[in-house]
């Protein structure tokens, strides 16, 4: 039976193999069949394996290893004599502890990898891999090594330039990022972990990646090519071995390695930044001078800024006096749904964007207002903290709400009072601030659905600036004809649109 067996099986892998045309037979001097290949029999020589090989052969020769050193103060215990404060040991020292120990200088060790970008040394990498660091040394694939000295950083990008005193250097072609699309091939080379220089593979997952928190300016090319610790500041290349990006961060599990979520800061960030500490020794950002909603723009808020009902766009909640935002016309309540003919729909990548572009670039904004779409050019000045902003708005935590419980208004389950010097002190609002403050928010109302909140500001009711309670009650009941209610809302250090519905 077992003979069968083996026997039906052979012959269903001949048919297969005929019907395929992947094997021809023939018979050797004892009449037993004899399968060899098509290929082989037609004499066949197979052709060259696909190979990214010369690619990296140009490309890894200008990525090198980056060893840092800084020296750091080893940590005293509060009580300064650590566990001689302990009554177990005061048991047998008494008052005659050891003498309190001084804090000691500790070496701290780090690697990670660089991009040389120009034949006499200089070379782009991540801040975070040197910051702080007294001593750089920078090491070839072919073990040559040399000392760097730090050019300049940007901590708000995470870029950094160094240089080593030699002539001559291979150096990688910087590519147009803006063209990087997804499911791209792109080649990941650094040095992770400490082994040596290192080539992985994978795709473009993603572009224009912001929000995650890793960086103050955030537009990432995420990518699956495996990334792990001592990549930060290497290359990821494309196929024909021109940088993309400055490999920056990983979405690390449990294990804090690879898993598959990478992070490089596109090319075309990374040369603006290097262009400008070369040229004034410092990275300058562009911003606008206004305060954006972070929330998405939800059905119900685009019907209320007359956007279409998947209309996407970043409202305008503060234009700062004076800023070119001001200067270029730029109002509360503006929708900024393009900056340069390319849609935006998130508060982090028109932050990004704006912090790629340098003080004095025009910037062209696509914008919505009260439901008419219009074109606005705004002329950058330098950013502070917030390429936006510009760091104009106070900081600023949870807001408690206020003394008493001011009048019951218009909009059902809110009351309201109006704002005075005591009111804004207590909320931590600058001098000069209008507008009503929340006291109360019936939880079962439509406002406390929509997420209004006791301590709110409303500065705003249907795009109408309210000064007093009364205002605030004769806007809510006037209405847009929507049967919803746009609030602008001031809340902590920053401003957000609310839209209540009629709850009908």
């Amino acid at each position: 039976m077992k003979g069968q067996i083996r026997v039906s099986t052979a012959i269903l892998l001949v048919l297969v193999a005929l019907l395929t045309g992947g094997l021809v037979m023939s018979y050797n001097h004892r009449n037993i069949p004899v399968f060899v290949s098509t290929a082989q029999a037609a004499g066949y020589e197979p052709g060259p394996l696909v190979s990214f090989a010369p690619v990296v052969k140009r490309a890894a020769p200008a990525v090198v290893n980056i060893s840092s050193s800084r020296v750091v103060k080893s940590r005293v215990s509060q009580g300064g004599q650590g566990m001689f404060d302990d009554p177990f040991f005061r048991q047998f020292f008494g008052n005659r502890v050891p003498q309190q120990q001084q804090p000691r200088s500790e070496r701290s060790q780090s690697l990670g990898s660089g991009v040389v970008v120009s034949p006499d040394g200089y070379i782009l990498t991540n801040n975070h891999v040197i910051d702080g660091a007294t001593e750089i040394k920078v090491s070839f694939a072919d073990k040559r090594e040399y000392p760097a000295k730090l050019i300049g950083t940007d901590p708000m990008t995470d870029v950094a330039v160094i240089k080593i005193s030699e002539h001559n250097l291979p150096t990688l072609t910087l590519s147009d990022s803006s063209h990087a699309q997804i499911g791209d091939v792109v080649l990941a080379v650094g040095d992770p972990f400490g082994l040596g220089q290192t080539v992985t593979m994978g795709i473009v997952s993603a572009t224009g990646r912001s929000g995650l928190g890793i960086e103050r300016f955030e537009d990432f090319i995420q990518t699956d090519a495996p990334i792990n610790p001592g990549n930060s500041g290497g290359a990821l290349i494309n196929t024909r071995g021109e940088l993309i990006g400055i490999n920056t961060a990983i979405l690390a599990g449990n294990s804090g390695g690879n898993q598959g979520i990478g992070f490089a800061i596109p090319v075309n960030l990374a040369r603006n930044v290097m262009d400008q500490i070369l040229k004034t020794g410092k990275a300058a950002h562009g911003f606008m001078g206004v305060t954006l909603d972070p929330n998405p723009i939800t059905p119900d808020k685009a019907k209320a800024f007359g956007l279409p009902a998947n209309g996407r766009g970043v409202p305008i909640t503060g234009v700062a006096a004076g800023s070119p935002a001001a200067k270029a016309g730029l109002q509360e309540g503006d929708v900024v749904v393009a900056l340069d003919g390319q849609p935006v729909d998130e508060i982090q990548v028109l932050r990004g964007r704006i912090a790629a572009m340098s003080p004095g670039t025009v910037a062209k904004l696509s914008i919505v207002r009260d439901g008419k779409n219009q074109d606005v050019a705004v002329t950058l000045g330098t950013a502070g903290n917030d390429p936006v902003s510009g760091g104009n708005e106070p900081d600023g935590d949870d807001n408690g709400a206020p003394n008493g419980h001011g009048k019951k208004g218009a909009l059902p389950g809110v009351s309201v009072q109006g704002l005075n010097s005591d009111l804004r002190q207590q909320l931590r609002l600058p001098d000069g601030t209008q507008g009503v403050v929340i006291t109360d928010v019936d939880a079962d109302s439509a406002a406390a659905q929509a997420g209004l909140q006791e301590g709110d500001v409303v500065t705003q009711v249907n795009r109408k600036k309210v000064t007093s309670v009364e205002q605030f009650n004769a806007a809510v009941r006037q209405g847009d004809g929507s049967g919803s209610t746009l609030l602008l809302v001031r809340r902590g250090g920053g401003s957000l649109f609310l839209v209540v519905p009629s709850g009908k």
